[in-house]
């Protein structure tokens, strides 16, 4: 009976940068596609998040696929409910890095949040102010005669020449 030769040295050299992983980690673990399946996101959206270090790099399978573990559905769950509040992925970053480190991420995350609520308050009094403008305006619109304007009399009119917006 003929057995199969026993592997060479050669046979077992690894590429530069080469990893042996283990066969649970392959086997119980969930490709790119699974997983932005499972999270509801793309899979471009995940290796962004691995970019931009919001998730931590995945392990690789022997055939270089992307492998990772069930907690990283919890994790870009997070992720897409903190983006959700108008949080950036440097503080969600932040925030997962405390959580992370063995802390609560809460007391950080509320004051996060009470920042994000003053900074929409503001914007809206903007854009509040904004709308009161064009709709007057739209109202002198029909009034205005025909004027000499560089561009558009119904935006110049009542601008001092070389005034600017203050904004």
């Amino acid at each position: 009976m003929n057995r199969p030769a026993a592997p060479s040295e050669k046979d077992l050299d690894l590429p530069l940068g080469g990893k042996v992983y283990a066969t649970r980690v392959i086997n119980s673990g969930l490709k790119i596609g699974e997983l932005a399946r499972l999270a509801g996101v793309t899979a471009k959206a995940i290796r962004f998040y691995e970019r931009k270090r919001v998730l931590p790099p995945a392990e690789r399978a022997a055939n270089r696929y992307r492998v990772y573990g069930r907690d990283a559905v919890e994790m870009l769950s997070f992720v897409k409910q903190a983006t959700g509040l108008g949080l950036t992925l440097a503080e969600i970053r932040d925030i997962i890095a405390i959580r992370q480190g063995g802390g609560p991420p809460c007391v950080h995350v509320h004051h996060l949040l009470q920042d994000k609520a003053r900074e929409l308050d503001r914007k809206l009094r903007d854009l509040i102010d904004m709308r009161r403008q064009i709709r007057r305006s739209l109202a002198a619109w029909s009034r205005a005669g025909r004027g000499r304007a560089a561009v558009c009399q119904h935006i110049e009119r009542g601008r001092a020449p070389g005034a600017a917006r203050s904004r």
